[in-house]
């Protein structure tokens, strides 16, 4: 299939915030987030803006890749909430990073990385591009109510990019969606329109989250099955699993249904909590640089999010 990986790179905010903090400010404490979640802090922006840190992932992308910007034919970002409604901010990295190409966000929540990969794809066997810079952030700071502890324990801001060149190292990819709009959600917000009638509501995060395990852990296991079905290798295979780092519980409960011993997950909720989009990327560029992944290894990653969305893939590592 239509890419390899060429190279990564991440960027987190440069506070942060551990569960003793967040337990003045909320009703909670390390051991009971810990112990719930397996998140011990999380990165948040402060004096970093949504475009600072994707402009900061790109070019430590195309620098581990040794690529110009230049020689991007496309660039997508896939988040939920850019520094603007529009212009897009692809369109913004573009600008920054001084890319001459085609760019767009997708919106698939925390599966947008996967999505954005699978779109990639069809732009590589259509012979339309050559190099592809995927950028995945989400700054959530920004959208979650600081006084539901439900909730504001579990996120964090941050992400990872990727660039992607012609090759075969995607075995298989899929995508899901069953669309709800009940268990997880983020409204628009304030509507400045002098007719409109609907009752407006807060732009923070809703969710519920004994539906959202039991969507994920389903989702995650499902996907990895037909992506290793589909890549005709058998669940052995597998070297590594870079899962969306969402809750350790649902990780737990993912690799005991898939029968993966634990141990070829790699986990870095503990330093970042859920990044959204950001968390695959931002995972696969932590195991790259810290040694883990090994040239040929079969590396499966697969996530879950609102919408309800999930997508998961195979893919060679080569870089």
């Amino acid at each position: 299939m239509g890419f390899t990986i060429l190279g990564t790179g991440k960027a987190v905010p440069e506070y942060v915030m551990t569960n003793d903090e967040l337990s003045t400010m909320v009703e909670t404490n390390d051991e009971w987030i810990r112990t719930r979640t397996g998140i011990e802090e999380r990165r948040i922006c402060k004096k970093e803006t949504i475009t600072d840190l994707t402009v900061e992932a790109a070019n430590n992308a195309l620098q581990n890749a040794g690529i110009q910007a230049s020689q991007l034919d496309l660039i997508i970002c896939s988040t939920m909430r850019g520094e603007n409604i529009t212009p897009s901010q692809a369109c913004i990295i573009q600008r920054e990073i001084g890319a001459d190409c085609p760019a767009f966000d997708v919106n698939a929540a925390c599966s947008g990385f996967i999505y954005a990969l699978d779109i990639a794809d069809g732009y590589f066997a259509r012979k339309k591009v050559k190099h592809v810079l995927i950028v995945s952030m989400d700054n959530l700071s920004n959208i979650i109510d600081w006084t539901d502890r439900s909730t504001c324990v579990l996120f964090g801001d941050g992400g990872a990019a990727v660039v992607l060149g012609e090759g075969d190292d995607l075995l298989s990819i899929n995508l899901t969606s069953v669309g709800n709009d009940e268990v997880l959600l983020i409204p628009h917000g304030t509507n400045s329109s002098p007719f409109y009638e609907h009752e407006e509501k807060r732009a923070v995060l809703h969710m519920m989250g004994g539906e959202v395990y039991k969507f994920a852990v389903n989702a995650m296991s499902a996907g990895i099955r037909k992506s290793v079905s589909d890549a005709g290798i058998e669940m052995s295979d597998i070297d590594c699993v870079i899962p969306h780092q969402a809750n350790m519980r649902i990780i737990n409960a993912s690799a005991k249904n898939l029968g993966i011993d634990r141990e070829k997950f790699f986990c870095n909720i503990q330093h970042y909590g859920n990044t959204s989009s950001g968390s695959v990327p931002l995972a696969l560029d932590e195991a790259n640089h810290a040694g883990v992944l090994k040239k040929g290894d079969i590396v499966a990653m697969c996530a879950f999010g609102a919408g309800l969305t999930s997508g998961s893939c195979v893919i060679r590592w080569n870089k």
